[in-house]
């Protein structure tokens, strides 16, 4: 019988040679595999993890880039100046986030933008951040004659190229005073036919959710209708009544008067029903309706609290590049 080591169990495998990571073996790793040079920066197969590697972060420089690249191109100016009147007496379709969103967006891109404020609210100069209190010149001294529209101006201090004709509370009561007043549904028309030392490429005329003398003298003011419409059950209860104050405004005071845009706010697409106002309403206006649909945004409710557009709040949300891509398709038809 052979002997057996001391220590070592009859049957058992011979001892192996310890080889562990102290033992001086070839180093093989993935920087030497198969003879590979040694890393370079141009390389390594690993690089550094870029310096953006947040959601957050993403987002921000994706706002950069795109807010960049829109401001380098620019928009070619319109041949005239363009004045729309953007109306729709329901309430909460996004009237006002409509006008001053897409006058950031236009002024964004080089274009000289004015936004006239005309609901008591004053919601359009709060998120434009121009000061509006009580005693403010504003679009009440301008209606009732007081005051020339120039001398109420103010420039939005997130923008040299957008301006607004601030409200206040004290217009709740211009349509009693209207009533007994020469002209009374072009007092705003005359107001912007004297404004000589601006040239605005853009003017969006915010009403208020109404059909009163406020929403006339817009309707008289301007040659284009802009109409926002929820997408929500009750979208087009009132578009209908809308539609026939136009065409009578277009018969007796404004002749150049017509719809000539129509934009989907409030968008969910996880709902069938957002789809099916979409539809509806494509159907009945045809290509009046802006491909780019608002989608329904917490970002885009927000930024007035802090007198802010969206694009000035957060630029980088859907909310934003939606306004931006609205703005486009507006500046292409004209």
């Amino acid at each position: 019988m052979s002997s057996v080591s001391e220590g070592a169990r009859p049957g058992a495998p011979a001892p192996q040679r310890d080889v562990s990571r102290e033992t001086k073996q070839p180093h093989v790793s993935r920087e030497t595999w198969d003879a590979a040079p040694a890393p370079t920066a141009a390389t390594d197969p690993w690089p550094e993890p870029p310096a953006v590697d947040t959601p957050i972060g993403a987002e921000a420089e994706r706002a950069v880039r795109l807010l960049h690249a829109a401001t380098k191109s620019g928009l070619p100016r319109p041949q005239r100046q363009r004045v729309f009147t953007i109306a729709n007496q329901k309430g909460g379709v996004g009237k006002t986030t409509t006008a001053v969103n897409i006058a950031a967006a236009l002024a964004l891109q080089g274009l000289q933008v004015l936004v006239i404020d005309l609901d008591p609210q004053g919601n359009a100069s709060t998120a434009l951040g121009v000061e509006h209190r009580e005693g403010t010149p504003s679009s009440y001294e301008v209606l009732i004659g007081e005051i020339p529209l120039e001398d109420a101006l103010q420039r939005s201090p997130h923008s040299e190229r957008l301006f607004c004709l601030p409200a206040t509370i004290d217009l709740a009561g211009a349509e009693i005073e209207l009533v007994s007043m020469v002209a009374r549904e072009g007092r705003l028309r005359g107001a912007l036919a004297g404004l000589k030392n601006h040239d605005f490429d853009y003017v969006f005329i915010d009403c208020p959710p109404s059909l009163g003398l406020l929403t006339i003298n817009a309707l008289v003011a301007a040659p284009e209708v802009l109409i926002p419409i929820q997408c929500e059950y009750y979208a087009l209860e009132g578009v209908g009544q809308l539609l026939r104050n136009i065409e009578m405004v277009k018969a007796h005071l404004n002749p150049e008067l017509n719809v000539t845009t129509v934009i989907l706010t409030m968008y969910d697409g996880r709902t069938r029903l957002a789809d099916q106002v979409a539809d509806d309403v494509r159907a009945h206006f045809g290509n009046k309706v802006l491909r780019t649909v608002i989608p329904r945004s917490v970002k885009v409710s927000e930024a007035p609290g802090y007198g802010m557009t969206i694009l000035d709040y957060d630029p980088g949300s859907r909310g934003a590049m939606s306004y931006l891509d609205a703005s486009r398709e507006i500046a292409e038809r004209r």
